[in-house]
């Protein structure tokens, strides 16, 4: 969800050369039928399906093989790479609304007994730990 992770995980830095910046854009997203977790005793969150619940997220464009093999070795062997569909969300006066579908992959916690019982705090996250988690 975090650019600056994104980046720091693909180019060893969260403020690349601004050529590697434009190949990618970064736009909000809804995935439904998933929950996002704390994951116990860790800063990071962990989604898994449930019926009735969707994730807010972002929608990333421009990944190389490269960026992916990086992303998949950064997220390790407590995920699986599962293909989805999310929608896009665009403002429109002020209000967000839902917009076009899009095929994606996301990153599916494997442990559901390792999550907390709490939705992880994004907000909270950047203000609190992304400098530990970012270049």
């Amino acid at each position: 969800m975090a650019p600056e992770v994104f980046f720091t995980v693909c180019y060893g830095t969260s403020k690349p050369p601004q050529a590697y910046q434009a190949m990618h854009t970064f736009t909000p997203a809804t995935l439904d039928g998933y929950c996002r977790h704390r994951v116990q005793f860790a800063d990071y969150p962990g989604i898994i399906p449930e019926e009735g619940c969707s994730v807010r997220g972002v929608y990333a464009t421009g990944l190389t093989d490269a960026n992916m093999q990086k992303l998949d070795h950064f997220e390790g062997s407590e995920y699986k790479k599962v293909n989805v569909k999310v929608k896009l969300l665009k403002n429109e006066g002020g209000k967000e609304l839902e917009g076009e579908e899009k095929d994606a992959a996301v990153y599916v916690f494997l442990s559901a007994e390792d999550l907390e019982k709490v939705e992880w705090d994004f907000e909270h996250f950047r203000k609190e730990k992304m400098d530990m988690w970012a270049r």
